[in-house]
């Protein structure tokens, strides 16, 4: 197999990351991740990983490891925020009972990841800042902010939204303002609860909610749109106040968990185009990028996750199966790329559909509740294309 014995260099220590330097250490290669923090710290709150994913991190021999540390969802529940009423119900233990569905802490995932590679011999270097990538040479070439410079074999960029590797591909890319900001927050949970994502709704904002370890701890992610423009990232911390004066008009159950939060975290949402060129090959080396650096996506899907973990799987296996890095990446590229632009529309859209106001809103949620009552799996099916889809079964 190709990557046996191949000297192979990552960038980011995220799930993207992670993932793939597991998946190509089990097939032979010799990986080193580069990470620019000082530590794997326990950043981030709650993320979904959906069967298409979950199937990922079954292939990588991480299956048990998700199911002790994750929560299997029952199912979904779409509510108008003003009253907490029922739209409608996705059971999907109940009608998908073959499949995972899983709310997680990222830090979980990320503890997970990390034991897998390194059981799989995957070196982590931590403080690893790059300042850009050179692809004028016979192989890429790693520039620090330190002035120090690497000339790299095979270097994969899984560094996320303001990525390097994508710049060196792309060029600079300005991404939009999707006039939306979100807060963050965790707050605590009753075990007893249902293990259900909720999905309160209201004109111009929305909150989603789900449990987290064993229901001790209550994931919630509120989105409001506005103009006034906020920066891109998690490193804005906010007054609890500002999130619970602007979902004031929700209902009582939504306004009960906001009283409960004592730290919030706001970002703005900005859209990033599907990269053009997901890699490079140069006469003795190559660059491809996976994750947030090749399609960052809006999170009203919560696919960021599961989607990284299909690149890293059809990347390694790739690299692994081809007879040379052209042919390697030009498959990747070929498969990857459409199923990452179809995702990223289908999360564009959600995003406006949840915002809806006036008839519209009125409309919309007349036919959600009449199909969920008439037909209630039909919704599901709508997104067989997505969480059917597993990249570890030869297609």
């Amino acid at each position: 197999m190709a990557l046996n014995g191949r000297s192979v260099t990552i960038l980011g220590a995220g799930v993207a990351g992670l993932s793939v330097a597991r998946a190509m250490a089990l097939r032979g290669a010799k990986v080193t991740v580069l990470e620019q923090a000082s530590e794997i710290s326990e950043i981030g709150a709650g993320l979904q990983i959906s069967p298409n994913g979950a199937a990922v991190l079954k292939a990588l021999g991480l299956g048990e490891a998700l199911e002790a540390v994750s929560t299997r969802a029952a199912g979904v529940e779409l509510r108008n925020g003003a009253d907490g009423r029922l739209v409608t119900r996705l059971d999907v233990a109940r009608l998908r009972p073959q499949q995972g569905y899983h709310f997680l802490h990222r830090a979980d995932l990320i503890a997970l990841l990390l034991d897998g590679a390194r059981a799989a011999g995957v070196e982590l270097r931590l403080l690893q800042k790059v300042e850009r990538i050179d692809l004028s040479g016979q192989k890429p070439k790693l520039v620090m902010t330190t002035g120090a410079e690497e000339e790299i074999d095979l270097l994969i960029g899984a560094d996320g939204l303001h990525s390097p590797a994508r710049a060196a591909l792309n060029g600079p890319m300005a991404p939009f303002f999707t006039r939306q900001v979100a807060w963050r927050a965790l707050v605590p949970c009753d075990p007893s609860d249902p293990a259900m994502a909720e999905v309160h709704m209201a004109p111009g904002r929305h909150l989603v909610s789900y449990p987290l370890r064993g229901g001790t701890m209550r994931n919630i992610v509120a989105v409001e749109e506005r103009d006034r423009w906020v920066d891109e990232g998690w490193s804005l911390r906010d007054d609890p106040m500002e999130l619970r004066l602007a979902f004031e008009k929700f209902s009582p159950r939504v306004r009960g968990w906001l009283d409960q939060v004592e730290d919030v975290w706001l970002w703005g949402i900005f859209r990033h185009p599907v990269a053009k060129s997901w890699f490079k090959v140069l006469p003795e080396g190559a660059l491809a990028i996976l994750g947030d650096a090749a399609h960052p996506m809006l999170p009203f899907l919560a696919q960021g996750a599961s989607v990284a973990l299909e690149d890293a799987w059809v990347l390694a296996e790739a690299l692994d199966r081809q007879s040379n890095d052209t042919a390697a990446m030009r498959a990747y590229q070929a498969t990857r790329g459409p199923r990452a632009a179809r995702v990223v529309d289908a999360a564009n859209a959600n995003a406006k559909n949840y915002h809806l106001a006036g008839a519209k809103r009125a409309a919309a949620h007349m036919v959600i509740r009449l199909g969920g009552k008439i037909a209630p799996a039909a919704a599901l099916k709508r997104f067989d294309w997505l969480y059917n889809h597993d990249v570890t079964k030869p297609h």
